[in-house]
């Protein structure tokens, strides 16, 4: 078994290392204070490849593999979880569905301009109704010549505000509960397809949480994904490699807090010396330490894993649920190590603190996690 890092792995890690210095953390707070990622950024970020790190070049991509893709999330993420998560939910809840399940044509037809960042990507899955239970959603779609109109409404659309491409699952018949759920690929700015409102949140809050309203919203038959009644599938796939992205981003959050409060409690004094000396201070920070490795060493194996074509389901699994306990963990001690001063946004491990909660909710939250590995461990 070989942990080191290949050298194409370390100079993408110290390229975005540099672009993060240079280019995000400068405007983290500016993100989460005006609940906005700047264009400027998202441009950047689309320059450097980062919104088509694994898709092969002949659709646009940069052609690097699964965990590279992964080491990108967690590294924006140290800085910024909001413009992390654009590029996980862009490349995992989007790219990956059509370049798993889509036709040729529909990858010729919309990777190219998804992984060149000239459409933001999002997976319009939850309802008012319809969470973690899948199968119980009500949007519904029937035939009508030869297109598909949905109606429904959709909420907790990540990157939903910049009405890019959508993939939108909806019923034929919800009598037959998930054997009735299709998936279709659609222009959000299509007639029929209303931004209802931006979701104003405790994190994350440069990232768009939008709820849609769809509305005799009609979609041409070529862009169903798969066949019909294959939705159900889709989904539980596309989560299953959308965890390895929360999971590398619950782990950047971590790194980003873990980073600041090493380096605080060797700055900071009371007593006339450095609160490291402490070891109050110690103990919490080999806590951290140890629980961030470990979640390093999940994700990098889901990751691994999926790039292989290897089951990975489980280990996904796995590693979104211990990073995402781990990143709230990790930035709640980083706060008390801070003391007051840990409560301000000029420390930035605030913020931190608010970003993390998330990653224990969506794509599943840590309830549903550690569904999918009793059950593994139970078959």
């Amino acid at each position: 078994m070989d942990f080191d890092l290949s050298e194409e792995h370390k100079l993408l890690q110290s390229s975005l290392r540099d672009f993060v210095e240079k280019e995000v953390r400068p405007l983290a707070v500016e993100i989460d204070e005006k609940h906005h990622i700047p264009d400027d950024l998202v441009s950047k970020m689309c320059e450097m490849g980062l919104l088509g790190s694994y898709l092969p070049e002949a659709y646009g991509g940069a052609g690097l593999d699964i965990l590279s893709y992964t080491i990108v999330v967690e590294e924006i993420s140290k800085a910024c979880a909001s413009s992390g998560i654009l590029i996980s939910a862009h490349t995992s809840l989007a790219c990956d569905p059509i370049l798993q399940f889509g036709s040729e044509a529909q990858k010729q037809s919309y990777l190219p301009s998804l992984a060149c960042g000239q459409k933001v990507g999002c997976f319009l899955l939850t309802e008012p109704e319809a969470g973690s239970d899948v199968a119980g959603l009500v949007t519904g779609y029937k035939k009508d010549g030869d297109d598909f109109v949905i109606n429904g409404n959709k909420i907790f659309v990540t990157n939903g505000g910049y009405q890019g491409t959508g993939i939108i699952f909806a019923s034929m018949d919800r009598s037959l509960k998930h054997k009735g759920i299709s998936a279709f690929i659609v222009d959000l700015q299509s007639e029929g397809a209303e931004v209802l409102r931006h979701e104003t949140k405790l994190g994350i809050r440069g990232s768009f949480t939008t709820t849609f309203a769809l509305n005799n919203l009609r979609v041409p038959a070529e862009n169903l994904l798969s066949s019909e009644g294959q939705g159900f599938k889709i989904a539980m796939e596309t989560l299953n490699g959308g965890r390895i992205g929360v999971a590398a981003q619950a782990l950047g959050i971590a790194e980003g807090a873990f980073e600041r409060a090493l380096a605080y409690s060797k700055e900071r004094k009371q007593f006339g010396r450095p609160i490291s000396d402490q070891q109050t201070i110690q103990f919490k920070l080999a806590d951290m330490f140890t629980r961030i490795e470990t979640s390093k060493l999940l994700t990098y194996r889901a990751a691994w894993l999926k790039g292989n074509g290897r089951p990975y389901a489980v280990e996904s699994a796995l590693a979104k649920l211990h990073a995402s306990e781990t990143a709230t963990y990790v930035t709640k001690e980083a706060i008390q190590i801070h003391g007051g001063y840990g409560f301000i946004t000029e420390y930035e491990v605030e913020r931190m603190y608010r970003d993390a909660k998330i990653t224990e909710i969506y794509e599943g939250t840590s309830e549903i996690q550690r569904l999918i590995i009793s059950r593994a461990l139970l078959q």
